[in-house]
Parts: structure tokens; C-alpha cells; sequence
């Protein structure tokens, strides 16, 4: 029994939602992100499904697709330039997108899914155990790191797939980008950068060191950036 033809496996591969939600938050997110933000996100749930699929997850079955995918595609949105930049940047993007999501006719419960989800992505050896989509959250963003958010599943994905993924989606000097934004958000107000937290610590390297771990971590990754 054959696959589909390769250029339909790759379609499917980087293929975003089309429904109704996922376009909502694809309008919310792709002004207020910069384009290497946006496309972390995108790639953030396109690992994720391929982390659901090494997992013998199939969505419809044991996860939602558009919870993850509103969950992957906001999972910076409290570093988004129109956010006001009150709490740490987990946090702030969690409730954001928990609110988003009622107003658009998501049940509490489902949001409260994305909520943990996003508030805990940074957060390894809690995020997974808090349920199927906190699981591919977590897989996807640190898939999209290229090694140092967590190994687990860097074999879930061909070079092949890879390269289609970053050709649909550029890198754009993505974990720059990223910690600049985290970076900038946490120095605004101490609450937003508590002490051991990713913002707080990625704060305190690039003051004291012009470089976070994680950058210098990622030159050597998978991807390279």
C-alpha cells in the first residue's frame, strides 16, 4: 500500500487550519508578532503534530486540532507589541488567548486546556503531566529549538520534513528574536521577570553576560538558531 504522492504529504505537513477559530487567531497574532515570531509559532504547531503522530496521537481522537493550534500560535502572545506588559509573559499570553478564545465561542473548559497549556510551556516536568495538549505544546516549542528545550522528540522529524517546514516557514533568526522580545517584556516592570523564571533569568544573562544559555545552547542545536 502506497502514500500519497510527495508533493500532497508535503501540502498536508505545512498546511494551517482553515477553520473559522484558527483564522480568528491568525488575524489576532500576525499584527502584533514579527514575522520570525509568527513563523515560530506556525512551526511550534506543525512539530506538534508530528510530535502527536510519534505519539500514536491522532487528532479528533485524543486531542483537538484547533486547541492546538490556538494554543501553539499564541503561546508568545504576552510578548505581542500591543499587550500591556503587566505579568510575566507566560502568564499574560495564557489569559489573553483564554479570553480570546470565550469570546469566540470556546467553551470555559477548552479554554482553560489552552490556558495551561501556554502558561506552562516553559515549564518542563510539569507541562506534561497536565494533560494530551499541554504535551504537544511543550513538544512543539521546544522542537522548534532544535535540542535545548528538551530532546524527547527531535526524532519525530526527517530531515526532509524539515526542510519543508523552514522553507514554508523561515527561521529569520528566530531564538534572537524571541529572547529580544522576552527580554524587553520582562525589564519593563519586575513582576514580569520573577527570579529562576524563564524571563527572569534570561534577563539577568543578558545583563550580565550579553548572551542567555539558550542562545549561545542553540548555535550548536539541530537548526542552528
Amino acid at each position: 500500500m502506497t502514500g500519497p504522492p510527495p508533493h500532497e504529504a508535503v501540502t498536508d505537513l505545512i498546511t494551517l487550519p482553515g477553520t473559522p477559530l484558527a483564522d480568528a487567531v491568525v488575524n489576532l497574532i500576525r499584527p502584533v508578532h514579527t514575522p520570525s515570531l509568527f513563523n515560530h509559532s506556525a512551526r511550534s504547531y506543525l512539530f506538534a503534530r508530528l510530535v502527536a503522530t510519534r505519539l500514536d496521537l491522532a487528532a479528533g481522537r485524543d486531542y483537538d486540532d484547533d486547541l492546538l493550534f490556538a494554543a501553539c500560535a499564541m503561546h508568545d502572545l504576552g510578548v505581542a507589541s500591543d499587550g500591556p506588559h503587566r505579568q510575566r509573559f507566560e502568564v499574560e499570553g495564557a489569559d489573553r488567548a483564554a479570553e480570546f478564545l470565550i469570546r469566540h465561542g470556546t467553551s470555559t473548559a477548552d479554554a482553560d486546556q489552552v490556558w495551561q497549556a501556554i502558561a506552562l510551556h516553559t515549564s518542563p516536568g510539569i507541562a506534561e503531566r497536565r494533560g494530551t495538549l499541554c504535551v504537544l505544546v511543550r513538544g512543539g516549542v521546544a522542537l522548534d529549538f532544535g535540542g535545548p528545550l528538551g530532546a524527547d522528540h527531535l526524532g519525530a522529524v526527517s530531515d526532509e520534513q524539515a526542510d519543508a517546514v523552514h522553507a514554508a516557514y523561515p527561521r529569520l533568526d528566530m531564538v534572537r528574536s524571541l529572547t529580544d522580545a522576552i527580554v524587553a517584556h520582562a525589564a519593563k516592570d519586575p513582576k514580569n521577570a520573577p527570579r529562576y523564571t524563564i524571563p527572569g533569568e534570561f534577563l539577568r544573562e543578558r545583563e550580565t553576560f550579553g548572551r542567555t544559555r539558550l542562545e549561545h545552547a542553540c548555535r550548536s542545536s539541530r537548526w542552528g538558531n
